[in-house]
Order: structure tokens, then sequence, then C-alpha cells
């Protein structure tokens, strides 16, 4: 089969196409003929040598989400998965490939009506998102500030948090991503990259999505009223938002971080299976940017780093 390898940490550049052998299932698992491939910012950071953090050494086949259709099953697997259209939800290893072994405990079918292409692009996201709306309990009404409102997970919060009713600020970066994040129907788009740009929130905030970190969240976190709540799950600055844990416990503020959106296996299904859903009933959209090429791997990571892309980039091998 067909794959994309990282054989060493560094730039878009390791990532090489390669032939590798077919996987065969082991007990209790799949394999999954991969139609679209989610790709993530971390996937970046994680090629460039945060794997060392997250125990991913070269060499690696990158890649933790894709949909497709079942082609094998091992050992104990229930054969009507066998034809079905599955997303293979976070967890699974090594998607960028044609073919994905799978455990069964992370395949959530895909609705009909819903393309492989969408599925995909809420494999990851749709996930987070949805752990994170939960999480955080958005009120009609609320005031709520999205940082990263134009990115893949960033263009489904904005619609989790206008479906609840909710004023919603989304903040992004040119006027190409802020026409998006209005159109997704955010009530103001603000660009963070002008001097001032708290003041155009237009005030203080109850919730914070912060999925830029570094001091842009931190700003973000400035606006933050007492009693409110702060997401603070991305980190494409380079790293998380700083928070002070004794400040907003004085202020009455909930934090909740990355160790916040790691979820068991039951609960990723749960979470992808509510979002496919969403998605399949017209309720929420995500947005797909671009579509690469498997062996273009270098190129989408390249897009993804250069903030080139609003919404998602996929993988089709």
């Amino acid at each position: 089969m067909r794959a994309v390898r990282v054989d060493g940490y560094g730039g878009p550049e390791v990532l090489v196409p390669v032939e590798l052998p077919d996987p065969v299932p082991g007990a209790g698992e799949v394999v999954v003929r991969a139609e679209a491939v989610d790709t993530i910012f971390v996937e970046t950071q994680i090629r460039g040598g945060w794997g060392e953090s997250f125990g991913i050494h070269p060499p690696y086949v990158p890649g933790g989400a894709a949909a497709g259709t079942v082609v094998a099953v091992g050992e104990g697997v229930d054969p009507h998965w066998r034809g079905r259209r599955v997303v293979a939800a976070p967890g699974t290893k090594g998607t960028y490939a044609e073919l994905v072994r799978v455990p069964v405990e992370l395949l959530v079918p895909v609705p009909d009506g819903l393309e492989s292409a969408e599925a995909a692009a809420l494999a990851h996201d749709g996930v987070t998102g949805s752990g994170i709306v939960e999480g955080v309990g958005i009120k009609a009404g609320e005031r709520v500030l999205i940082l990263g409102a134009a990115g893949g997970m960033g263009t489904l919060l904005v619609q989790f948090a206008v479906a609840a009713g909710a004023y919603v600020v989304g903040a992004a970066r040119g006027e190409r991503k802020l026409a998006l994040v209005r159109e997704l129907g955010a009530d103001r788009a603000v660009d963070y990259t002008e001097p001032g740009w708290t003041a155009a929130v237009g005030g203080p905030v109850d919730v914070l999505l912060d999925g830029v970190g570094g001091e842009l969240g931190l700003a973000g976190s400035g606006l933050v009223r007492d009693g409110g709540r702060i997401s603070a799950h991305g980190a494409p600055s380079g790293g998380f938002t700083a928070l002070d844990p004794a400040e907003a416990e004085r202020r009455g503020i909930a934090l909740r971080g990355i160790a916040e959106v790691q979820f068991p296996p039951a609960e990723i299904t749960r979470l992808a299976a509510s979002a496919l859903a969403e998605a399949a009933a017209g309720r929420l959209r995500p947005v797909i940017a671009r579509r690469f090429p498997l062996a273009e791997a270098a190129e989408a990571h390249r897009a993804i780093e250069a903030r080139a892309v609003p919404g998602k980039a996929l993988l089709i091998p």
C-alpha cells in the first residue's frame, strides 16, 4: 500500500511517500480502506519535534483519524462491519495511508448522505469541539469569544455556539477568514493581528474558547468576566496559554485545558457519532478548504503551517 512516513523530525520535507506492506487485522481489529484522511495542526508540531513529548518517534506514519470502508475484519469482530462506511476515530494510528488498521472500539458508522470527506473532517475536530462545548456549557445569551475561529475546529465551535443561542465573537487572521466566520453565523468577527484587537471584541465575555494559545490566548483571557469559563485547548502559536490557576480561582473562573479534551474510546465514539449526526441533519457544516493527494502530505503541512487553510485540509489516498 501507499503511505507517507516521517523518518526524522524536521520540516514538511520529512514527509516522504513510501510503499509498505498491506496491514492485516489482529483480534478485535479491522482494516479500513481510507477515502479521506484528517489532518490537524498538532501533527505538524509532532513532525517538527514535539513527538518527543508525545512518545512518537521516527520512523512513523502520521495521522490519527480517517474515513473509508471496512475491507477486512479480524478475529472476534462482527463480520457485518465488512463493507460499512466508517470513521476511524481519534486514537487510531498511522492514517496517512491507503489502508489503516483500526481497533473495532474506535469505529463509528458514517450516516447515509454524508460524504467520506465530510466525515473525515469531523473525525478529530467534531470530537474535540463537541467535548469542549459540553464541558463549558454555553448558554443562550452569553458572550462567547472564539480564538482561531476560522480553523477546522474553530469553524465548528462557531456553529455550536451560534446554535446554543450565544452572542459569538470569532477572532481570526485576515479578511478572507473573517468573512468565513461571519458566514458561519458569528455576530462579530475580529482580526487578532490588528493592534488593539481586544477592544474590537466589544466588552467582556462569559466564555473564552482558546484554540490559539500564547500571547493571543493570554490577551483573550483578560476579557473573561468573573465567574466565566475558559477552554485553553490549542497551541498553534507554539505553546498553550499560561493561565494563573490561583487568579482564576479568586475570580471564580473555571479553567479547562488540553487534559479535559482527552477522552476514553467510548466517549470518543459517542462524541464523533453526535457530530456526524449533526452534519447529516444539516445542522453542522465542516469547512473543507483543500484536498491534497496523499503523496502531497508535505504540501498540506506547509499550507497548514502557513495558516493558508481556512477550515480543514484533507489527504485523499
